[in-house]
């Protein structure tokens, strides 16, 4: 397999934006035609799941229907009207021996992916990598088996119609844990390893790869309601950092409130959302809230990424003792602060060690969909290549070129 997808990255690296274009609208097509047999196969993986006592925040991100297939084949014809990077300058200069000199972006060359319980990650790897010229090695987990065949065999067709070589788009079938320790030590054929799950996927990865690894997808994610946040606003964003989607990695996981605050803030938000949600109470906030669902916090749930309607909340007195916390508690993914001072909106955007901060805006919208990337293959949280969600551009590297009239150094 490896092989066969480095030889494809030589031809995909040539291929031009008209031909993976139209290798991105078949896709689109054909997960539009198929519709049918991908969420037959993945009611499958829903009752498989169901029996193996997945949890419900598991169940979810494993759910295929009708509204998330039409999202994601719109996802892929969004990609098709992204700018092809390939190719492009990123910046030029003339020498002083006249030699022109630029950074041109070319594919990275053959990505793997090992990821989890997310059908839709195999179409947005799928679509990203092939608008950037780079061959990808795929490999779901076992939860999201059947889904995961349907949607390789649309691929499978749309590259076959498009004219690219099938070995461009590539999934490892079998779930043995043995061929993801094989593919981690593919450096002859593979650039680059990206996982998308949990914090163990990506120990594992790290600790046991020979090929550069992205680290990403995993962290705490916060919102700060500062002593001067407009309120009632607030308590919209939070309830919507929280519950729109909470099995997303950039849902709420802690909210931190100023204590100058906390008497009138802390019971509006509680009555909004008290229906849904299960509240986690530092000490510091346990005199604010009388909800139906509540407990107290113990030992390691400021750093548990909930994936679902749990909400961590603590009471700080200031903005330093917020940052503090973040700082503490792995605030490496998304992040935001509920302010009408500059001053402290500056502070926290320079404080917070985070791939994407807020200013007054859910934590949602850390994904490429929404920061107009298209799909995104990863949100990096590391501090080296990418960081944050990963488009187009950061599926590329560059090379120098340079050119001149039989130029020769002296």
């Amino acid at each position: 397999m490896g092989q066969a997808a480095k030889k494809a990255s030589f031809q995909l690296a040539t291929a031009p934006t008209a031909q993976k274009n139209k290798a991105l609208a078949i896709i689109a097509d054909e997960l539009e035609a198929n519709a049918a047999a991908i969420l037959a196969a993945n009611i499958k993986d829903i009752e498989l799941g169901r029996a193996a006592g997945l949890t419900d925040a598991l169940l979810d991100r494993l759910l295929l229907n009708q509204q998330r297939l039409s999202d994601i084949a719109a996802d892929v014809r969004n990609v098709i009207h992204l700018n092809d990077p390939v190719g492009s300058e990123i910046d030029s200069k003339i020498l002083e021996n006249g030699m022109s000199l630029a950074r041109r972006r070319v594919p990275l060359g053959v990505v793997g992916v090992i990821y989890e319980a997310r059908p839709n990650v195999t179409i947005d790897i799928a679509a990203l990598c092939l608008k950037t010229g780079n061959a990808s090695i795929l490999r779901g987990g076992k939860e999201t088996f059947f889904s995961n065949m349907e949607l390789v065999k649309v691929i499978q067709i749309a590259l076959e119609k498009a004219g690219l070589p099938t070995s461009s788009v590539q999934y490892i079938e079998k779930p043995d844990r043995e061929l993801v320790s094989q593919l981690l030590k593919l450096d002859d054929y593979v650039d680059m390893i990206i996982p998308r799950g949990g914090a163990g996927l990506h120990k594992m990865c790290k600790e046991n790869s020979t090929i550069p690894v992205i680290i990403g997808g995993f962290g705490i994610s916060h919102i700060f309601v500062d002593e001067s946040a407009d309120l009632v606003k607030s308590v919209a964003v939070v309830e919507n950092a929280k519950v729109q989607r909470p099995s997303a990695c950039n849902s709420l996981d802690t909210l931190l409130v100023h204590e100058k605050v906390a008497k009138e803030f802390l019971p509006m938000l509680v009555a909004k959302i008290n229906q849904q949600v299960t509240f986690v109470l530092d000490k510091s906030a346990k005199s604010f809230i009388n909800a139906d669902n509540q407990r107290d916090a113990t030992e390691g749930d400021f750093d548990t990424e909930w994936l679902g309607y749990t909400l961590g909340i603590k009471v700080v007195k200031t903005i330093d003792e917020a940052i503090d916390h973040m700082q503490v508690h792995n605030a490496s993914h998304s992040d935001a602060i509920m302010t009408e001072s500059l001053r402290n909106a500056e502070l926290f955007i320079n404080s917070a060690g985070s791939a994407a901060v807020y200013v007054n805006a859910s934590t949602r919208f850390t994904d490429g969909a929404q920061f107009g990337l298209g799909a995104e293959v990863a949100v990096s949280t590391q501090k080296l290549h990418a960081r944050g969600p990963m488009g187009l551009e950061e599926l590329t590297s560059y090379k120098w070129v340079g050119k001149a009239d039989y130029l020769v150094r002296k």
